[in-house]
């Protein structure tokens, strides 16, 4: 891989997994069981049978967890611990071949992009939650499983307008983060001021 691919595929796949890291696996999976998409050699036990159905199950779950509102908070704030390391582990391994020294730097890259990814999704979501309809959010989730297939293939395929993108998408995250904190701040100071109902 030229460096241009190797930067993209592991901030790719960080950023992918910060937004739907079991869609990552089970797409790359099923890519290379497909024979569509030759995997890095590390990453090649995706394509394993035993590996695809736990990764597709896992799929199928957050796929619906993630269109419950207040069920996604939840699911979002258990994976912080899930998918910034997954992330990280993916980006090192799909470049692991290349060299020590470049997977140790992809691994490092691809677990940042996942946790700013991770963030900005986890934190978006739990303000999107304080509406009442349900349609924002299902809007929402449908948009980030769009949103990760496209940008996976864009990394893989089109490493150049993958990363014009990704450049893209941090500085809106850059700006849009404290808002989002002091959104999400707020939310968690109004429910702190309910009043205790007396038994």
């Amino acid at each position: 891989m030229d460096p241009l691919t190797l930067i993209a595929t592991a901030a790719g796949l960080g950023w992918a997994s910060g937004m739907r890291l079991y869609a990552v696996l089970f797409g790359l999976g099923l890519l290379g069981h497909a024979g569509v998409y030759e995997l890095p050699s590390e990453l090649q036990l995706l394509a394993h049978p035993a590996v695809m159905t736990v990764s597709g199950l896992l799929f199928i779950l957050e796929f619906f967890a993630d269109k419950i509102p207040g069920v996604d908070s939840v699911w979002d704030a258990v994976h912080t611990f899930v998918r910034i390391p997954a992330g990280a582990v993916l980006a090192a391994a799909a470049v692991a071949s290349a060299d020590p020294g470049l997977a140790l730097a992809a691994g490092l890259l691809g677990g940042v992009v996942a946790a700013g990814t991770h963030l900005t999704k986890a934190g978006s979501r739990a303000l999107i939650n304080t509406s009442p309809e349900p349609f924002s959010n299902w809007i929402a989730s449908l948009g980030e499983d769009f949103l990760s297939v496209l940008g996976l293939i864009a990394a893989l395929k089109y490493p150049l307008l993958f990363l014009i993108l990704l450049a893209t998408f941090f500085v809106a995250a850059l700006w849009l983060l404290p808002r989002l904190w002091r959104g999400v701040r707020r939310v968690f100071t109004t429910i702190r001021r309910l009043p205790n109902p007396r038994p």
